[in-house]
C-alpha cells in the first residue's frame, strides 16, 4: 500500500504531521529530563496585616519550585526504594539508571527537535520507553505503563511519517 493510496496524495500534511509529532517527543522528552533536576525550596515569611508586617510573630510557609544540579533523581526516591525491593532489578544497574535518565531524556529531546539521525534518535527513545516500561510493571504502576503505550505508538508513528520528515539534519539515520 503507498503513501498516495492511504493518504490521497497530500504530501504537506505528511510532512506537517510529520513535524508536529517530532515537535511533541522533543518537547515531552526534554522536559522529563529537565523535571529530573526540580526540587522545591521552602520559606517562612511574616504575615502582612494591612500592609506591614505583623507583630504577633505569624509566618507564611512558602514553597517555590526551583531547578538545580544538586535537586537530580533521574528515579523518584518513593520509586528507589520500590526498584530496590525487587529481586529483577540490579542495585548497581539502578544507580547507573538514575544516574543517565535526565540526561538521556534530554540529549534524544534535543537530537529529535533539532533532526539530528532522526530516526536513531526515535529508535532510541522508543527503547528508553521500553526500560521505563519494564520497570513500571514491575511495581505494578499499570497507569504509568499504559501511559508510555501511548508515548510508544507516537514514537512509531514518527518512525513511520520519518520519510516525510523534511528539516532534518543527518536525513539518512
Amino acid at each position: 500500500m503507498s503513501t498516495e493510496s492511504c493518504c490521497g496524495g497530500n504530501k504537506l500534511a505528511l510532512v506537517f504531521a510529520s513535524m508536529l509529532l517530532r515537535l511533541w517527543l522533543a518537547m515531552r522528552a526534554i522536559q522529563t529530563g529537565i523535571e529530573k533536576y526540580a526540587g522545591s525550596k521552602a520559606s517562612q515569611e511574616a504575615v502582612n496585616i494591612d500592609g506591614a508586617a505583623n507583630s504577633y510573630g505569624l509566618t507564611a510557609s512558602a514553597s517555590v519550585k526551583q531547578y538545580a544540579l544538586e535537586n537530580y533523581h533521574g528515579v523518584p526516591q518513593a520509586l528507589m526504594e520500590k526498584f530496590k525491593a525487587e529481586p529483577l532489578m540490579s542495585e548497581a544497574m539502578l544507580r547507573l539508571y538514575d544516574r543517565v535518565l535526565g540526561p538521556a531524556l534530554i540529549v534524544l529531546g534535543v537530537t529529535i527537535l533539532l533532526g539530528i539521525a532522526s530516526r536513531a534518535s526515535l529508535f532510541l527513545l522508543g527503547l528508553l520507553y521500553i526500560s521505563l516500561t519494564w520497570g513500571l510493571i514491575l511495581i505494578k504502576q499499570d497507569e504509568g505503563v499504559a501511559w508510555l503505550g501511548v508515548h510508544m505508538i507516537m514514537v512509531v508513528m514518527a518512525l513511520v511519517l520519518a520519510e516525510h520528515n523534511r528539516f532534518t539534519l543527518l536525513k539518512k539515520w
